[in-house]
């Protein structure tokens, strides 16, 4: 089965039909609009990436900013591998893993490996060309089968594998189907499904069965019990009717079978916690549009809230801090995002006031207002607290005073996060660009620039759009 994801800030999943391999079912693919994934990469896990050029007559052949590529990722029995392509077929970029070995109790994890290796190759697809992606297709081995509970998507059962013969289902199977059927197989998706259903003495009810594609494919789009009826086809269902036969609804496992979609229906949209963690999100667009290049130089977005991104050459993750690190080629950026921003500004003060009474602050002179600007309970960086309180008192008389606690109080906050990821390992700042609204009121960049220690100055560009042409200029050259 394929899928494909897309690059926009939504998602939409579209199947499309491939021609089947030995071994390995029809694709299903899913899209996304533009808009990185799991958290870190085994390290032992073995890894090649490589990106690939084409000359003709003494010429480099690129592609437009506004060009496609499509990646490709292919789920074989010892690894998976990727392969980026554009439309003419010419390869951009091209990679593979090897599963790791987990083990669960006496046995081989092949859920977490297969889950490890998904999100561990699209970590893998270069950061410049991930903006440039508009599908992802995914594809497994044919009848390898997973039980999942139906409310989380875990497994309830180790999965079992494409090779895998289950005869005790056969008789059984071979009695209600249709005589030489598909399912009349050993290894067939629909033995394996009965073998578990009569072994089992678990809790049925909140049961779904899903093909090894169908449950990569959730971890990307969040959606429990779709399939296509090229992977459907060994569990008993008729493409050509395009429906489940009655002999197959009739048995009491029928619930746990999953809805299926023909190639090329979309399906939904790429989870939110996955467009945050892969390809390019509007933080990394803008740092990249900033032209910030070696380790040391950060961006600062001051839009609704308050995003920094920080080049290093170490990664950091710390959830107890809300920092996590986007891989940037061989580098890291490092950073998070506060809720405080233009949201808490924008709430006190318009458009106007706040270019009006800007004028009457002198940068210069530290606030002794103490402020923590929240728009609503909850922080997450540098201070991870869902119970802290917004801080906004007490309120000054005079409105220049109180923009000016306000803006020193949100530059407090950025300098807390730069010295926190120099405390965690990060490679220490030494200049900060400035994205995002607030990069216009010069008074707010000098006092950032006092309080930071730091030069501060506006991106020559700031928008993300920006960033993301220079992603595919980047890969041109």
């Amino acid at each position: 089965m394929l899928s494909s994801i897309t690059h926009s800030s939504t998602l939409s999943i579209l199947l499309y039909p491939l021609s089947p391999k030995p071994g390995c079912c029809s694709s299903r693919k899913l899209n996304v609009r533009t808009h990185p994934w799991e958290k870190s990469v085994e390290k032992s896990v073995k890894l090649r990436t490589m990106v690939v050029g084409c000359k003709i007559d003494n010429q480099e052949m690129g592609f437009q900013a506004s060009e496609r590529l499509y990646l490709g990722m292919d789920f074989g029995t010892s690894g998976a591998r990727y392969a980026l392509i554009d439309k003419q077929g010419t390869i951009h970029a091209e990679g593979k893993r090897e599963y790791p070995n987990y083990m669960k109790e006496d046995s081989l994890d092949w859920a977490l490996s297969w889950k490890t290796t998904l999100f561990s190759l699209l970590e893998d697809v270069p950061v410049h060309l991930r903006p440039l992606v508009s599908s992802i297709s995914l594809d497994g081995t044919s009848a390898t089968t997973l039980i999942i509970d139906s409310k989380t998507g875990e497994p309830l059962a180790r999965p079992y594998l494409y090779n895998e013969s289950c005869p005790d289902a056969l008789p059984l199977v071979k009695s209600i189907a249709p005589i030489n059927h598909t399912v009349c197989s050993g290894s067939s998706t629909l033995c394996k499904l009965v073998s578990w259903w009569n072994n089992d003495d678990s809790d049925k009810k909140s049961t779904m069965l899903l093909h090894q594609a169908d449950w990569l494919l959730w971890l990307l789009h969040g959606q429990l019990g779709v399939s296509d009826y090229n992977n459907a086809l060994k569990v008993g269902y008729d493409p050509e009717a395009d429906s489940y036969p009655d002999w197959l609804l009739s048995q009491p496992y029928a619930q746990l079978l999953p809805t299926v979609k023909a190639p090329g229906t979309s399906i939904g949209h790429l989870k939110g916690d996955i467009r945050t963690q892969f390809g390019t999100t509007d933080s990394i667009a803008a740092f990249l549009a900033a032209r910030a290049t070696k380790p040391g130089k950060a961006v600062t977005s001051l839009g609704s809230t308050l995003a920094i991104k920080l080049l290093s050459t170490t990664r950091i993750e710390d959830a107890r801090y809300g920092v996590y690190s986007h891989r940037l080629d061989d580098k890291w950026l490092v950073g998070g995002a506060s809720n405080t921003g233009g949201a808490v500004l924008k709430e006190n003060f318009s458009d106007e006031q706040l270019e009006k009474l800007s004028e009457h602050i002198n940068p210069m002179e530290a606030s002794p207002l103490d402020y923590y600007p929240l728009k609503s309970v909850g922080e997450r960086f540098p201070v991870a607290n869902l119970k802290m309180e917004p801080r906004l008192h007490p309120r000054p008389e005079s409105d220049v005073e109180y923009l000016h606690g306000i803006l020193e109080s949100i530059a407090r906050i950025e300098a807390k996060a730069y010295m926190l990821l120099k405390d965690l390992g990060a490679t220490q700042v030494d200049e900060v660009f400035t994205a995002g609204g607030g990069a216009k009121n010069d008074k707010w960049t000098k006092i950032r620039e006092r309080v930071l220690g730091l030069p501060v100055s506006r991106a020559t560009q700031t928008e993300a759009a920006y960033g993301a042409a220079l992603l595919a200029l980047k890969g041109f050259q």
